[in-house]
């Protein structure tokens, strides 16, 4: 993995979460790492953790007609971008029904549109060097049917067809694009979720063969691997991280 020193990335959703555990791994293996989000005194906390090698941006991705000048003005300050991930995302649980107009569109500009284009725009700083590599972060809900999630898994499956296009188009460029299907990932919220409803919880740890949910550093690996040179001639994947819960029964 030392190839992967001296490089740039940019985590979306970098202060918390997986997003953060991504960054921190990437950190650890030399690379500076640019974290977007939009909650500033979260970002904040996050780069403090981080270190020298982080530095945060502010930015609501949603924001679209700002992207391109978001990215100028990271290479511009930073160098060029060699890693992109595509980590921001939000949920809406409600019953299928329930779910409104314009709830459903702002989950996929969050999570798709949005994706497409910052993808769009770091590939274009991507493609003077003939090198690069983008990581989506797509979902177990693209995999299989989850209920109350509907715009969510529209999303995420939409995610992995990205992935597959991009990576047609893009890797006689250089550019590798794969992407990351997490399973269940401990968190407090998911704890908290789980431990209040055992049914559930057993049901969950019950379909994946590795008998426990993941842990947010399990994605950070994923994605340290597919940036790196061990993963050269990998591309248009979606690689679950789940302990097997997508193929448990």
């Amino acid at each position: 993995m030392t190839a992967l020193k001296r490089k740039l990335a940019i985590v979306t959703g970098g202060g918390s979460g997986i997003g953060f555990a991504i960054a921190e791994k990437l950190i650890q293996q030399g690379m500076k790492v640019i974290i977007l989000g939009r909650n500033a005194e979260r970002l904040e906390e996050a780069q403090q953790q981080l270190g020298n090698a982080c530095h945060a941006i502010a930015a609501d991705i949603t924001q679209l007609a700002a992207i391109p000048t978001l990215v100028n003005r990271i290479v511009e300050q930073h160098g060029p971008i060699d890693i992109l991930v595509n980590n921001a995302g939000i949920n809406h649980k409600k019953d299928f029904t329930e779910v409104t107009d314009e709830a459903f569109q702002q989950v996929l500009l969050t999570n798709v549109t949005a994706v497409f284009t910052m993808s769009r725009e770091v590939v274009k700083s991507m493609l003077p060097q003939g090198a690069g590599c983008i990581v989506n972060i797509s979902s177990m809900a693209a995999q299989y049917g989850i209920p109350k999630v509907i715009a969510y898994s529209a999303s995420k499956t939409a995610i992995e067809g990205m992935t597959r296009a991009m990576a047609v188009e893009l890797s006689p460029k250089g550019i590798r694009v794969n992407a990351i299907a997490p399973g269940f990932i401990y968190s407090d919220m998911t704890a908290k979720a789980l431990d209040s409803d055992p049914e559930r919880k057993a049901r969950v740890l019950g379909r994946t063969p590795m008998g426990a949910m993941g842990q947010a550093t399990d994605i950070g690996d994923a994605v340290v691997f597919l940036s790196s040179d061990a993963a050269r001639f990998i591309t248009g994947v979606v690689l679950p991280v789940d302990g097997g819960n997508s193929i448990g029964f």
